[in-house]
């Protein structure tokens, strides 16, 4: 179990002073001038040797993303974007760290963007965060009136800016290119790749995106050293990680631990048990809904990170794990999902478009049992023609969880139609 004094965020809750003097006081902009004097290629290379990984759901190695940068200038600037469009259903990690803790992710900021040479950085937040805009706004203005960003950031000698800028509300923003085109007047739909962000991102500019957390975790990473980080979690999968655990716990909560943690320590530890005990849990969507689900009796022995929950045929995703115990109406909850997804798709590419809307119908016969045995498999060949064949990743977390569903719920949904026929035969 990670220990209070190994934990980056130290005003997760909000219960302490989240001002730059409170920020200050709890070991935050420590010595940054310092960090910023060793240089770029010292920075990246300390990323890289901590082996911190997106902590934005796909887990890219986080300094090497930023290695990808141009390491001279040919006249056009270069961007950070922090991506803190969370929204995701299930994931509610990112704005603990924007109300409670901004001012990690404001020095995460000018140490990344200046170990990328990125002279100007801009978090696009989630539409509907309005008070974590606020709290984010007003450390911002106080990290402008303390001499720590704009000219001369931190006495440093580079010049840096961090702007804030608001979404509309639209989940495909949060796709690293939709949330370019978002920043720069556009439609939010993404863009194809190649050329990826680092060759041509915000304004045809050498740009980075980034998540929230993943940014807001350098500057400890940075003090305490990359030894002191990669100590942490298993090989490959290293660090702490804030974790949002929601649904059929005693105590749903946001909470930093170690990588790697056990699942059954997580809930035990810090959620007080599955309601109703560990033999009423039912199925366990371990990374935020784009993920397939895991039947419960699955979850059990089951290490929370990467590598391990590919193996039980999921993903660590964002983090955000959702518990359904034996109460929950599975095939329901996952026509909800796949709902969500129809109405957030761009409509750009035909498969997800097409796909999506089609796989929520059938999905809803399902649900009622008006639906014939054959048809389930033929909805899983449509979530194969819709994954993969998409610009962007909104395709496949349409079709996973109902991959989910039919690798682990078959029984359910078959038993549904049966029961359904059943009765309209005994009319």
């Amino acid at each position: 179990m990670l220990k209070d004094q190994d934990r980056i965020f130290t005003n997760l809750y909000g219960m302490h002073d989240r001002t730059l003097k409170g920020a200050m006081a709890r070991g935050h902009w420590d010595g940054t001038k310092a960090i910023l004097t060793k240089g770029r290629d010292w920075i990246i290379s300390e990323m890289k040797a901590s082996g911190l990984r997106g902590r934005g759901g796909a887990g890219f190695p986080t300094g090497l993303k930023w290695s990808f940068m141009p390491k001279e200038s040919d006249g056009r600037p270069a961007y950070l974007v922090i991506n803190a469009d969370e929204s995701e259903p299930g994931t509610c990690k990112d704005r603990e760290i924007m109300r409670h803790d901004p001012h990690t992710l404001i020095e995460g900021a000018l140490i990344a963007s200046f170990a990328m040479n990125a002279h100007a950085c801009y978090i696009y937040i989630r539409g509907e965060y309005i008070r974590e805009r606020e709290a984010l706004q007003n450390a911002i203005d106080e990290a402008y009136g303390a001499g720590l960003l704009g000219k001369n950031a931190c006495k440093s000698g580079y010049d840096f800016d961090l702007y804030l800028h608001h979404g509309a509300g639209a989940y495909i923003c949060g796709e690293e290119t939709a949330l370019l085109e978002s920043l720069e007047g556009k439609k939010g739909m993404p863009r194809m790749k190649p050329p990826f962000p680092a060759g041509a991102g915000l304004y045809g500019c050498p740009t980075t995106v980034n998540n929230v957390e993943s940014i807001a975790v350098v500057p400890t990473i940075l003090r305490r050293g990359a030894q002191w980080f990669a100590g942490f979690g298993r090989p490959n999968n290293s660090g702490t990680k804030l974790f949002a655990i929601s649904g059929h716990v005693n105590n749903p909560c946001v909470v930093e631990e170690e990588m790697s943690i056990p699942f059954k320590e997580l809930i035990e530890k810090h959620c007080g048990g599955i309601r109703g005990g560990w033999d009423n849990l039912k199925a366990v969507i371990p990374g935020g809904s784009s993920v397939p689900c895991v039947r419960g009796e699955n979850m059990r022995d089951a290490i929370m990170d990467f590598d391990a929950l590919k193996e039980k045929g999921s993903s660590l995703g964002t983090a955000a794990v959702i518990l359904m115990d034996q109460s929950t109406d599975i095939i329901k909850a996952i026509w909800r999902l796949s709902k969500f997804y129809k109405h957030e798709s761009c409509g750009q590419c035909t498969p997800c478009r097409e796909g999506t809307g089609w796989m929520m119908r059938v999905m809803e016969r399902l649900v009622q049992g008006n639906a014939g045995v054959e048809e389930i498999d033929m909805l899983l060949s449509v979530t194969k023609q819709v994954e993969g064949h998409t610009i962007c990743a909104l395709g496949d977390a349409s079709a996973w969880p109902i991959q989910g569903l039919i690798k682990n719920f078959r029984d359910e949904i078959e038993d549904r139609i049966r029961h359904k026929r059943g009765a309209i035969a005994a009319e």
